[in-house]
């Protein structure tokens, strides 16, 4: 029964982390989380060791765990494996997709186009998570998902970062809807093209930030 609890609450705790939950560098505190899903507070700290362990979350003195905080350099390290493997995915995932999951991926697009219009920040990035990771399960390939599983656990809490501008936020949703076409059509090297162009502008766009960011701040150092 406790290894199924500790399961559940580490499964619980990776989905808000793919989903852009929690803020890059935050700290995540047991008590709190215990509290949330109505559990003590061993284990959640399980989970959360376990997280840390796979590099999902950053251990700190006296126990205490955070989001992965993010600099451009580790960003720039990120961004050019992320296109090469999600890209990887979409196209193999043309070839295999069938109705269910266009109309999954679809309903997706819808939610998120109705997040923006709200300005909900969170309902947005949880279905731009189910839909890339929807999207990529569909490659038919274990060790591939695993491996973009990974990479989303380091850079989901940065996603946040995507609604600092609003005229940004505005295109947010627009290169799914190309995906998407390209999926319906069956071209797998559209569909991958597309969504390379949506992991390159807004890479670019949070690079960009990140260059600012420290730039200010070894300007006040």
């Amino acid at each position: 029964m406790a290894d199924n609890l500790q399961e559940q609450l580490y499964q619980n705790i990776r989905a808000a982390l793919l989903a852009g939950r929690f803020q890059p560098g935050e700290r995540l505190k047991i008590r709190d989380l215990a509290a949330e899903w109505g559990t003590s507070p061993m284990p959640v700290r399980a989970a959360l060791q376990r997280l840390v362990a796979e590099g999902a979350l950053e251990g700190e003195q006296q126990r205490s765990v955070r989001a992965p905080a993010m600099t451009r350099e580790r960003y720039e390290q990120l961004l050019p494996v992320r296109l090469s493997l999600e890209g990887l995915a979409v196209e193999l995932a043309a070839a295999r997709i069938g109705a269910a999951d266009l109309a999954a991926l679809h309903d997706c697009i819808t939610r998120m186009e109705g997040a923006l219009e709200r300005r909900d920040v969170q309902a947005y990035l949880a279905d731009n998570s189910r839909f890339h990771l929807h999207l990529y399960q569909a490659c038919g390939n274990p060790v591939l998902l695993r491996l973009i599983e990974s990479l989303w656990l380091q850079v989901g809490p940065f996603f946040n970062r995507l609604f600092t501008e609003a005229d940004l936020s505005l295109r947010l949703n627009d290169f799914h809807e190309d995906v998407f076409l390209a999926l319906q059509n069956g071209d797998g090297k559209a569909a991958r093209a597309a969504m390379e162009q949506d992991l390159g502008f807004f890479g670019q766009f949070l690079l960009n930030l990140l260059a600012l960011e420290q730039g200010e701040t070894s300007l006040q150092g």
